[in-house]
């Protein structure tokens, strides 16, 4: 008869070599998601930076005064060059938002480049022809466009994030697109968060364990499943139809801004706190879930209440897993696309939003309408645009960390 230790030690190599290949699935598992990632980081950056050749519309030596340079002239010969070259109507629009005369040197300097000189791009390069091909690009921008100049090219830089959307794209930016972002989600958040937790510290502290609230908690994992275009549909037909004089603004004496019809900030940011409040509930659940009952007995034992165990223990232990279901929940929101389509977003807008009864469009709506573009050179924006979304996706992510591992310390 055979020692068990025996059959324990001719087993060992087979279980060792199947823990290595199990080892080796993972690691090829997770270098495939960096080379994911990686390829679309190459991609975006590839679309962001490269030589263009622009060619002004009128030539900045032509709108001189006495010899002295365009950039150099004063304030006033600058709005007259300006009043003089655009039409009634564009020059009565900004006049209107701010005087010209109480505009700087820079500012007028930058309308005449924008809307009299208007530099035209005739021709475009990705990174990676901009830097394998130089010599290359240099020679066909000479010969093809005598008149134009050769610019190496960062489609997102300051004047893209500060200017408002355009249909030239030599001077389209986000930031109405930004604020409309901003906006959506702060609503967003500040219905959802509370919402949620509220319900997540009723289903796990205080909801009895039946069979109405097992249906409800079934209800809600399946919620957090449904595409996010149908909560697109719920929202048109619930805050744009249903409850349009208060979305519109329209119930509140002395609204200017009753003028979207129902589709306005509003009615996305609680569209879209629908969307990730089962997330948020659900995340939450698990939190307090995982808070030792043994903390709960000692505060009983000690005399608190149900509500003082759950405010002054459950919640604080809690927290750092409520705030990363936030977290995941941001992530989701602020990249959705499907259901501000169904909620009336606009694709073209050049007023910043000033209140949640505004019309809006959001960074996702603007590259969506970019990439539909027929012109190769609005990807480049598109692009762009896709790397301050990034960019403020990580910089919320980065702050709800902060907060979680602040209240984790804590605890």
């Amino acid at each position: 008869m055979s020692h068990p230790a025996n059959g324990f030690q001719s087993n060992l190599p087979r279980r060792h070599r199947s823990g290595q290949a199990w080892l080796l699935l993972f690691q090829a598992a997770t270098l495939i998601g960096i080379l994911g990632l990686t390829a679309l980081m190459l991609n975006i950056l590839n679309s962001n930076f490269g030589y263009v050749v622009y060619v002004d519309k009128v030539n900045p030596q032509t709108l001189a005064v006495d010899g002295v340079p365009l950039e150099n002239l004063p304030s006033d010969t600058l709005a007259s060059i300006f009043r003089e070259n655009v039409s009634n109507g564009l020059f009565t629009r900004y006049d209107r938002e701010i005087p010209l005369t109480d505009r700087s040197q820079s500012s007028i300097y930058e309308l005449i480049l924008d809307f009299v000189i208007v530099p035209e791009v005739k021709q475009q390069w990705s990174l990676w022809e901009s830097l394998t091909r130089r010599a290359q690009i240099q020679s066909i921008a000479a010969t093809d466009y005598p008149e134009g100049y050769l610019v190496f090219e960062s489609w997102v830089d300051y004047d893209f994030i500060k200017s408002p959307q355009s249909s030239f794209v030599e001077i389209a930016g986000v930031r109405t697109a930004i604020l409309g972002s901003l906006w959506t989600i702060g609503i967003a958040i500040l219905f959802a968060f509370p919402v949620g937790v509220g319900a997540a510290i009723y289903l796990q502290e205080y909801a009895a364990d039946n069979w109405l609230n097992r249906v409800i908690r079934t209800n809600i994992n399946n919620l957090a499943g449904v595409p996010s275009i149908i909560y697109g549909i719920l929202g048109l037909a619930i805050f744009v139809r249903a409850l349009e004089p208060l979305t519109s603004g329209a119930i509140f004496s002395g609204s200017a801004e009753a003028t979207a019809s129902g589709r306005t900030i509003l009615s996305a940011g609680l569209t879209l706190a629908l969307l990730v409040l089962p997330l948020i509930i659900i995340n939450a659940q698990e939190a307090i879930k995982a808070v030792p009952n043994s903390l709960r007995n000692a505060s009983y034992g000690l005399g608190a209440t149900r509500w003082q165990t759950i405010w002054n223990h459950v919640l604080p232990g809690a927290l750092p897993g409520i705030l990363t279901g936030t977290i995941l929940a941001i992530s989701r929101a602020i990249g959705e696309t499907a259901p501000l389509v169904v909620i009336g977003a606009s694709t073209f807008i050049q007023a910043d939003p000033s209140g949640p009864f505004s019309k809006f469009t959001t960074l996702p709506i603007q590259i969506f309408q970019w990439t539909s573009r027929p012109q190769e050179v609005f990807r480049n924006l598109a692009a762009a645009a896709s790397l301050v979304l990034l960019a403020l996706l990580l910089t919320m992510n980065a702050t709800a960390i902060l907060l979680r591992n602040r209240y984790g310390n804590r605890n």
